[in-house]
């Protein structure tokens, strides 16, 4: 039970990052069809995988619903929501689900009416948080929020008409900023990002990370 829990995975884990880096230097034909086969079955898991998570968000609201947690009401929206859109597609206007969906069904006003302004009121809220948290960063405390409140305000300016009306070199310099600091910060950033995730993909194939393997390890 062990080796199914543990080891196999491992295993599977270090054969399949292994042999999918191998197939980037290998400019064979033979490679590019298992590179090939590789994305077939990766497509295949990734349906798995979807349905499991599918089952375990139904499986956790319905654990809040059942023992009356904090919240539970909004845990029933989600089944509400969930049946009718499933039920809504598998209906498809009475046609049933092997037809092709058509516009203007059931599936269509929900998706239109409900889920679209539903999208829009929660960017919006974002809005209000991000200006918030904007406004909190952006308190000139120390010398590099001075600097970031000088170009976010240079910037905004900048990107207006009336920028250009305080000073005629306003948008120069705003374009200045966004093209050689902005970038320059940008690809650090980005940079940092892929040897992070090259970092944990090693740490994974190598099995040094097996937190995916649940147990808190």
């Amino acid at each position: 039970m062990l080796f199914m829990k543990r080891t196999l995975p491992l295993i599977i884990a270090f054969t399949v990052g292994m042999i999918g880096i191998s197939l980037y230097y290998i400019p064979h034909e033979s490679a590019q069809k298992l590179q090939e086969t590789l994305a077939k079955w990766d497509r295949l898991i990734w349906a798995f995988a979807f349905f499991l998570g599918l089952y375990s968000l139904l499986n956790l609201h319905a654990q809040r619903i059942k023992r009356r947690q904090s919240g539970w009401a909004y845990s029933v929206f989600v089944y509400i929501g969930f049946a009718a859109m499933v039920l809504s597609a598998t209906w498809n206007g009475g046609k049933g689900p092997l037809v092709g969906r058509g516009t203007g069904d059931l599936y269509d006003w929900f998706y239109t009416y409900i889920f679209v302004p539903s999208e829009s009121s929660m960017f919006a809220l974002l809005a209000f948080f991000i200006a918030s948290a904007a406004y909190r960063t952006f308190r000139a405390r120390t010398t590099e929020a001075a600097i970031l409140l000088v170009a976010a305000v240079i910037v905004m300016l900048g990107r207006i008409p009336i920028g250009a009306l305080i000073w005629e070199q306003l948008p120069d310099l705003q374009q200045w900023l966004m093209t050689i600091p902005n970038m320059a910060a940008k690809r650090g950033i980005v940079l940092g990002v892929y040897l992070g995730a090259i970092a944990t993909a090693l740490r994974i194939i190598f099995g040094i990370e097996r937190s995916y393997l649940g147990g808190g390890e």
